[in-house]
C-alpha cells in the first residue's frame, strides 16, 4: 500500500521487543500508520485474541516471532479503511489471520492493522465481529480439521470422538462443531470442575485426562473413531495407540510438547490416519472454510466460549494462557467504537 496523507494517524498497540538486557518483553506503545508493514488492506481493529501461540510469542517462551520489534496477535477482526485490492472495499467487515500476521509482520494487538489481501477474508453474512474473533484462528483450524477428518471417512456412526485439551479454544469449538454434526464427543480435560461447561457445548462424556491410557505397548484398546488433539507430545502418542481401525486423528497444536514418540504399528495394523492441520492456506481454501463457518460449520455456543477482556489486560491474559488456566477463547476488545 502506497503512502497516504493519513499515514500520520496514531493508534495504540502491544509491541513485543527483544534486547540483551531484558530478553523478549512486550508493552503498550503508540505508533502511526506509516510504521505499519506493507500490505493491500488497512483496517480498523475491533477485536483480537490470545492464542497459545500468541502467548508463547509475547513471552519469549517459544521461538515464534521472526523479527523484532513486532506487534503480536495472529488474528484480528475489524472494518476495512483502505484497500488496494479489488476483493475489498472500505466498510467491509473482515478477519485477518495466520501466515506471517503477528510473526513476520505486525499483527492484531493494535487498533489498526495492515496485511496482504491473501491473509484477509470477508466475514460470512450475518456473522458479527465478536462471533468472528471468537471463532478466529482456533475455530478456523478446527473447521479445517473436521473437513479433513470427514474427507478421511470419519462419520458419527463409526464411534466416539475424543477431544483433548477440551476447555481450550480449539477444544471448545471442536466439541461444539462435532456435537452438532451428530458425533458422540468425549471431552478429556484436567479441569473436571468445568464439566458443566463442556456438557453445555455438546459433549456426551467428560473424562479426566489422567484417566486416558498411557501404556507403552505398541497398541492399546481401540477406543476412538477419531480425535482432535491440540496438545501434541505424550497425549498425541497415546492417542495413536488407542484409535480404532481406520480411525483418524487431527493434530493441531503442541501445548504438551512437539516431540512424538510412537511406533508404526497403529498405522500399519489398524490403518490409523494422523492428519496434520496447517492453517496457512491459499485464498480458495480459506474462502471455502470461512463459508462453511458461516453455514454448516457455524458454532452454536460462541457466547459461552468467548471470554472478552480489555486491551489493558493483555499481560495478565498471556500468563493465564501459558499456565493453562483459561477457558474457551481469550478475546481482546481493541476498539469498542469499531465493534459497534
Amino acid at each position: 500500500m502506497n503512502n497516504h496523507p493519513d499515514d500520520a494517524t496514531q493508534f495504540r498497540c502491544f509491541m513485543v521487543r527483544e534486547d540483551a538486557g531484558r530478553g523478549v518483553h512486550g508493552a503498550s506503545e503508540t505508533l502511526t500508520d506509516a510504521q505499519l508493514d506493507a500490505g493491500d488492506v488497512l483496517l480498523r481493529v475491533a477485536y483480537s485474541s490470545v492464542n497459545y501461540k500468541d502467548a508463547l510469542a509475547a513471552s519469549g517462551r517459544g521461538k515464534i516471532i521472526r523479527r523484532f520489534p513486532c506487534i503480536a496477535g495472529i488474528d484480528a477482526v475489524g472494518v476495512v479503511e483502505r484497500s488496494d485490492h479489488p476483493r475489498f472495499s472500505p466498510g467491509d467487515a473482515v478477519i485477518v489471520h495466520n501466515h506471517g500476521f503477528g510473526v513476520t509482520q505486525h499483527g492484531g494487538w493494535a487498533a489498526r492493522a495492515r496485511a496482504p489481501a491473501a491473509w484477509v477474508n470477508k466475514l460470512p453474512p450475518r456473522m458479527s465481529l465478536l462471533d468472528a474473533i471468537t471463532i478466529g484462528t482456533a475455530g478456523y483450524t478446527t473447521a479445517l480439521a473436521i473437513d479433513a477428518m470427514e474427507a478421511n471417512r470419519l462419520a458419527p456412526e463409526r464411534g466416539k470422538v475424543l477431544v483433548n485439551g477440551a476447555t481450550g479454544g480449539v477444544g471448545s469449538i471442536a466439541i461444539d462443531l462435532l456435537a452438532q454434526r451428530g458425533y458422540h464427543v468425549v471431552a478429556a480435560t484436567s479441569k473436571l470442575e468445568q464439566s458443566d461447561y463442556l456438557l453445555a457445548l455438546g459433549a456426551k462424556e467428560v473424562i479426566a485426562s489422567s484417566s486416558l491410557p498411557t501404556g507403552t505397548r505398541a497398541l492399546e484398546s481401540a477406543l476412538w473413531a477419531g480425535a482432535v488433539d491440540s496438545l501434541g507430545g505424550a497425549p498425541l502418542a497415546a492417542l495413536t495407540r488407542t484409535v480404532q481401525k481406520d480411525g483418524v486423528i487431527a493434530s493441531i497444536g503442541n501445548a504438551a510438547g512437539f516431540e512424538l514418540n510412537t511406533t508404526v504399528m497403529p498405522f500399519i495394523l489398524r490403518g490409523v490416519r494422523l492428519l496434520g492441520i496447517n492453517s496457512d492456506n491459499d485464498v480458495p481454501e480459506r474462502a471455502l472454510i470461512w463459508q462453511r463457518l458461516g453455514s454448516d460449520l457455524r458454532p452454536r455456543h460462541l457466547a459461552a466460549i468467548a471470554n472478552v477482556q480489555p486491551f489493558d489486560a493483555l499481560p495478565q491474559i498471556i500468563e493465564t494462557v501459558l499456565a493453562g488456566k483459561g477457558r474457551g477463547r481469550a478475546v481482546i476488545s481493541i476498539d469498542p467504537a469499531v465493534a459497534g
